[in-house]
């Protein structure tokens, strides 16, 4: 679509306002909006400006100045809003220079799809998340200097089935048995069809909708599989439907990886694969059905993880997740079928075409555009390097021995251990211009100063509970 068919997509539609969506650098959509008759062809060019100082991670405030450059590949009506109001995805550009800003996720994004190209490697990669989340009634939390809390509740909640509810009718999914039940344990199966069909009106294709494993609403949407940049947006799109859909609803949805103690947290599964001339280049006769390509593709994700995880798993949270005994996988080995390594390559259909690497440790919260990116490079520079990703793991990871475990390495378990790797590990990021020193040491440091230090200086109620009589 182009700027021409934009307008005459907005006035076919009613259109009275334009939203103008882009992303900050910890990966929240944000926007602001003007009139239709502000939308010139001329806009898809000159763009808006905005306070670049005000968004986070972004520019001082002595050149705060910045351009939002609407795509118009990405026009589309807004689902929720009251007035009829086109939504266009943005790219950010320097007023002055008018060249990309280095740190706009969706820009690193156009570059790591440009360098596939430019390595004559492939000429497209595809990516297909599946995004689980949780749904809940009410949550509340706070954290001062003398209290800290929160309190998550769910009809669905299996600590609920004692609960008054004048009447509690039971059917509640306990621990861990959450995964497919039928109405009326999933409670949630007219909600999602809700978001399903909201997706499907804003152009993005779904594959199918499911309760998810743990108790208290948690679910997962599979949306089908797209290019880097294009599955960026939907991601991006995915997260704004689900929350709205479920405020509409009176509830509330949340990609925080583990909000429950107890119980599986929110992973993000990203199926990822090569393709050249309208070719899979992932399709071979080796392990798995793979090819040489494919296997030295996982040699560098598993070479790279833990440099990954500071930007697919980038929250103080997600290594709550990443812990043993909840089905996330944090041993870093590769196997077809088996869902317990961090790598698997699915078996589900013989077609040369459906062959793919399932890259099981990234979670929700993660800047989608800065993931995938890194996580094209790093596979990206298995194949140039040729890197051996040694032998698979067929064994159930979660039942090997201590001594067996021994010789199988792990995903950091925490933030700082991540980002430590990061900081030792991102030459690779760096091919192509593709990302930038000054991004990922913005990256680091935002970290760091923002969420690691006032995560690590604050007491939490568990240690109250076990030393305040010491």
């Amino acid at each position: 679509m182009g700027p021409k068919d934009v307008l005459q997509f907005a006035q076919k539609n009613g259109a009275v306002m334009v939203d103008l969506k882009f992303m900050d650098y910890p990966g929240m959509w944000q926007h602001f909006s003007v009139p239709i008759q502000q939308l010139e062809e001329a806009s898809f060019e000159d763009g808006f400006g905005f306070d670049g100082s005000s968004i986070r991670g972004w520019q001082p405030i002595h050149a705060s100045d910045m351009l939002v450059i609407p795509d118009a590949d990405t026009a589309v009506m807004d689902p929720f809003t009251e007035a009829p109001t086109l939504s266009l995805v943005c790219n950010i550009v320097d007023p002055l220079t008018k060249e990309p800003y280095s740190r706009d996720p969706r820009y690193i994004a156009r570059k790591a799809e440009a360098y596939v190209k430019q390595t004559g490697i492939a000429d497209a990669v595809f990516f297909g998340p599946e995004a689980e989340f949780f749904v809940f009634d009410d949550i509340r939390y706070d954290s001062a200097a003398n209290c800290s809390y929160y309190f998550i509740d769910s009809a669905e909640g299996a600590w609920n089935t004692g609960r008054q509810e004048n009447p509690n009718l039971g059917h509640k999914p306990r621990h861990k048995e959450g995964y497919f039940p039928v109405p009326p344990v999933d409670s949630l199966n007219d909600l999602r069809t809700e978001m399903v069909l909201a997706l499907q009106r804003v152009g993005i294709d779904v594959e199918a909708q499911h309760h998810e494993v743990a108790t208290a609403g948690q679910c997962e949407i599979d949306m089908r599989f797209s290019t880097l940049t294009r599955m960026a947006d939907h991601l991006m799109w995915f997260k704004y439907i689900v929350k709205n859909v479920a405020r509409r609803r009176g509830k509330t949805a949340t990609f925080m990886p583990k909000p429950l103690f107890g119980d599986n947290g929110s992973g993000m599964h990203c199926h990822q694969s090569l393709w050249k001339e309208g070719k899979p280049l992932f399709a071979g006769d080796g392990y798995g059905g793979l090819s040489e390509t494919a296997m030295h593709y996982i040699g560098g994700i598993l070479r790279h993880a833990r440099a990954l995880c500071a930007l697919t798993n980038p929250t103080t949270n997600s290594y709550r997740r990443l812990v043993p005994g909840y089905e996330a996988p944090v041993n870093l080995a590769y196997s077809s079928r088996n869902r317990s390594a961090a790598l698997r390559i699915p078996m589900i259909s013989p077609s040369p075409k459906s062959k793919r690497v399932e890259v099981r440790f990234p979670d929700p919260a993660c800047n989608g555009y800065l993931a995938f990116a890194a996580m094209t490079m790093a596979g990206l520079d298995g194949v140039q390097r040729k890197l051996d990703p040694g032998d698979p793991l067929d064994k159930d990871i979660y039942a090997l021995s201590p001594e067996e475990l021994k010789e199988v390495p792990q995903v950091p378990d925490s933030l700082s251990s991540a980002l430590d790797a990061l900081e030792r590990d991102h030459e690779f990021l760096l091919k192509g211009d593709v990302f930038t020193k000054d991004a990922i040491r913005m990256w680091i440091d935002y970290k760091r100063e923002r969420e690691l230090d006032p995560v690590r200086l604050r007491p939490v109620p568990l240690e109250f509970q076990l030393y305040f009589d010491i």
